[in-house]
């Protein structure tokens, strides 16, 4: 069996196949114990103790890796749905493959073009259930985080690709792909930073629009990632601080003030964090004991657990900070804080360069998509900064950062005319306050920390004196409260 580290919150090796490990390792050195008093060999034993030592360690740093990288899965009640079928599968594709390419037609060429890349899609996908690892994920299947895995690296390679071409290419690669793409200009997006004067209801229930709710649904769902409120609050301050310093590059940053600290912080940054953590709560309060679909008699039960598979397999309390921290722990939460804020500003930067509708499905595509590549890679960030047996990131969270940095690339490059009106000095200063905030929520959030710790620590002493006091008198002595009456009449 596998089980999650109570220490750190971070998956780690358990009792089962490293168990053994370990057994093993005692029987060679009891064997080696017992071939140096028989004379048969003239090593001393502290040399061996401590190959095995360094053994067993490199074994524990080995298998904590692939625990956040490869989660095998714990508890397997349908066999059918984990066994290998890649015969199987390889034959079903290249049929499937085969039937398409002989009875379609054609004639078209766009067509072609088409089918020829979701062709390609679609066996990079199926080498990704193979090949490719499933992450710190395993529910509710590990194909579907192998599949995602897949996806996040064939967004990377197109991004590879569009970095080598000249903005009227990609343009008209997006026109392809949408030809009412044509009629739009990014100047026909929706202002918010006008009439800031009138604040009726009318005009406030105007900007409580579909965005807002995503914005409040987005909030929700990074509090679930992240789960530490300080670091929550961090990003949220920042980003609104983001918003003034780019307003004069993203027209659609320019906001009244209400609507920035009140609907945004308040309202949907504050209630999304709000409920994203009630969300955690719950869950990390949740007794997680499942039962095997094929034990349960009832339909509705069995219908019940085929549902709760979508659900997490185990929730476990995040720890980003803690009194005793490091300083290279620190300037890694910090490094979370500045690549959120990067990560925000290529959406708003690449729909801006390449003028697409808010609504439109690549833009919406991608937030889910990123979405998605996002919540494997914070964990395995997590694990890499609190755990010290992970001496290497996660697979998924090094593609998600070649993701995020390509993009910048790809923004800059096609976006020369807009960045040439970028005003060096609110860059500078825009830098020079997400380190300070950084530092200040960070460095809160570990002061606090350690005053709760104690804090605890004192309620326990007196707890402990307290109980010394009233009660608890040494071994063999017998008092008063402690007898029962018939005892206490004899002594009398």
């Amino acid at each position: 069996m596998v089980k999650r580290s109570s220490a750190h919150g971070a998956p780690a090796a358990g009792d089962g196949q490293q168990g053994e490990e370990r057994s093993s390792s005692g029987g060679d050195k009891a064997a080696a114990s017992t071939k140096y008093i028989s004379g048969a060999a003239s090593a001393p034993a502290t040399p061996t103790k401590r190959n095995d030592n360094g053994k067993m360690r490199k074994e524990e740093i080995a298998q904590t890796f692939v625990i956040v990288n490869e989660r095998p899965v714990d508890d397997i009640s349908l066999d059918f749905f984990y066994k290998p079928h890649t015969i199987t599968l390889l034959a079903v594709s290249v049929l499937a493959v085969m039937y398409f390419a002989f009875v379609r037609n054609e004639e078209n060429l766009d067509d072609n073009i088409w089918s020829g890349l979701m062709c390609i899609v679609f066996f990079f996908l199926i080498v990704s259930v193979i090949a490719f690892p499933n992450g710190p994920f395993t529910r509710p299947h590990p194909a579907v985080w192998r599949i995602l895995f897949g996806c996040s690296v064939l967004y990377l390679l197109m991004l590879q690709f569009l970095m080598f071409q000249n903005y009227p290419t990609i343009r008209s690669i997006f026109y392809w792909l949408d030809p009412k793409l044509k009629n739009f200009h990014i100047d026909m997006e929706k202002e918010y930073g006008v009439n800031c004067s009138d604040v009726s209801w009318e005009r406030v229930k105007g900007h409580l629009d579909v965005f807002a709710w995503g914005h409040f649904l987005g909030w929700a769902f990074k509090a679930i990632l992240i789960r530490h409120m300080g670091i929550l609050w961090a990003i949220s301050v920042m980003w609104e601080i983001t918003e003034i310093t780019f307003a004069h590059l993203l027209p659609n940053f320019i906001e009244c003030w209400w609507d920035a600290l009140i609907l945004d912080v308040i309202i949907c940054n504050g209630l999304g964090i709000w409920v994203g953590l009630k969300i955690c709560q719950i869950l990390e309060m949740r007794e997680y004991k499942w039962a095997s679909i094929k034990d349960i008699s009832t339909t509705t039960g069995k219908i019940k657990r085929a549902m709760l598979q979508f659900t997490p397999e185990s929730w476990s309390a995040i720890r980003w900070l803690d009194p005793k921290s490091t300083a290279m722990r620190f300037a890694a939460v910090m490094q979370l804080v500045i690549f959120w804020q990067v990560t925000e500003l290529n959406t708003f930067f690449l729909k801006h360069i390449f003028e697409m509708p808010p609504d439109h499905f690549i833009v919406i595509g991608r937030l889910i998509f990123i979405g998605l590549f996002v919540a494997p890679s914070v964990r395995q960030y997590y694990v890499y900064v609190t755990d010290t047996r992970c001496k290497r990131v996660g697979t998924q969270c090094w593609v998600y950062g070649a993701i995020m940095v390509s993009e910048a690339i790809l923004c800059i490059k096609n976006g020369k005319e807009l960045f040439e009106r970028t005003q060096a000095i609110n860059i500078v200063i825009w830098l020079t306050v997400q380190v300070l905030i950084s530092v200040s929520f960070v460095y809160v959030a570990v002061v606090w920390q350690q005053r709760q710790l104690k804090k605890s620590q004192a309620q326990a002493q007196s707890t402990s004196a307290l109980s010394k006091r009233t009660g608890d008198s040494p071994q063999g002595t017998p008092t008063k409260g402690n007898l029962s009456p018939v005892k206490e009449k004899k002594i009398k």
